[in-house]
C-alpha cells in the first residue's frame, strides 16, 4: 500500500537480474479496498506495475512472493490472490517451479517473526 514492499522488491530484482540469463518481471496483485477507502488511508498512487493474474504465474521458470504482513498476517489483498491459485495447485500447474517469499511489517515486532 505505501510502497515498502515494492522498493524491497526493486533490489531482489536489481541483485537477480546481475545473474547472467536472468529476467525478472514486477508485477502487484489487484488492490481490493475501493479508492475512497485508499484515499483516507493516505495511500499513495498506485505504480505502473501490471496486475497478475493466477494463471501468469505457470508462465514463470520461478517465482518470489513478496507482501506486507501486520502481527503475522499477510495483506488481504495478497490473501486473495493466492486463494484464486487454487485451479494451479490442484491441477499441479506449479509443479517443479522453485518459489520464495519475503515481507515486510510496519514496525519492530510487527508480525515478521510469527509470519511462516
Amino acid at each position: 500500500m505505501y510502497g515498502h514492499v515494492e522498493k524491497l522488491a526493486q533490489e531482489i530484482k536489481k541483485g537477480a537480474e546481475s545473474v547472467e540469463g536472468v529476467e525478472v518481471k514486477l508485477w502487484q496483485v489487484a488492490e481490493t479496498l475501493p479508492e475512497e477507502v485508499l484515499g483516507k488511508m493516505g495511500a499513495p498512487p498506485k505504480t505502473d506495475a501490471p496486475i497478475i493474474t493466477p494463471d501468469e504465474l505457470t508462465e514463470a521458470d520461478g517465482v518470489l512472493f513478496g507482501f506486507p504482513t501486520r502481527f503475522g498476517m499477510m495483506a488481504a489483498q495478497f490473501k486473495a490472490f493466492m486463494d484464486a491459485t487454487g485451479g494451479l495447485w490442484r491441477t499441479q500447474a506449479l509443479a517443479g517451479k522453485p518459489a520464495g517469499i519475503f515481507y515486510s511489517t510496519g514496525s519492530q515486532g510487527g508480525g515478521q517473526e510469527t509470519t511462516p
